[in-house]
């Protein structure tokens, strides 16, 4: 009996490799379709907001319009906003942004926000969303500059211009969360709706 119930293979509405990669070693067959959204206008429109409604819209946004281009397909919509206080951050463009993010928040708590949506045709069948809390030490600009020069390219693939898995884990003193929340997908909830519906083996 296979792991996966529901036949066709699940939409990603998302580019993001971690995304793909956590699904796909959960033993879910994927097909990555990432959403054609303006994110930076829909959080303008979203502005009052806070971080934890914003990932949800966004993540909500992807799924649907994925969704409306593949009916009967189960679409899998995923997104993560940063907080400090209350600013929001967003992917840096470029490594000087990356710097000034990085910058800000060095000896700071931040929140990271991920959000999922599930939507098949026009129903957005599951949602959840999770916030973990991490605190970046005190690292100097030396190690600041020597860390981007580690990072390469990357810094701008992710909000917060880190990732956990990788080089990013020396810019922490302490986590708080969910392994998966922090890496952008809050797998486990999904797993046991996709279970409670039938379309993951029990």
């Amino acid at each position: 009996m296979p792991l996966w119930l529901a036949g066709e293979p699940l939409v990603l509405a998302s580019k993001s490799a971690s995304r793909h990669a956590i699904l796909r070693d959960a033993g879910i067959p994927v097909a990555v379709k990432p959403a054609d959204i303006d994110e930076r206008a829909i959080e303008q429109r979203s502005a009052e907001q806070d971080a934890g409604e914003l990932a949800a819209v966004l993540a909500r946004e992807k799924a649907r319009t994925v969704a409306a281009r593949r009916p009967g397909r189960l679409v899998l919509g995923a997104d993560q906003t940063l907080a400090l206080g209350e600013r929001r951050f967003s992917k840096p463009a470029d490594r000087p942004e990356a710097r000034r993010q990085l910058a800000a928040l060095r000896g700071h708590t931040h929140e990271l926000h991920s959000a999922v949506a599930l939507v098949r045709g026009s129903s957005v069948l599951f949602e959840h969303r999770e916030v973990a809390r991490l605190t970046m030490r005190s690292f100097s600009d030396q190690f600041l500059e020597a860390y981007l020069d580690a990072a390469g390219a990357a810094v701008t693939a992710s909000v917060g211009a880190y990732q956990l898995e990788k080089v990013g884990i020396q810019l922490f003193e302490r986590i708080e969360g969910d392994h998966f929340t922090i890496l952008g997908l809050p797998v486990l909830p999904l797993l046991e709706f996709l279970r409670s519906a039938g379309w993951l083996a029990e």
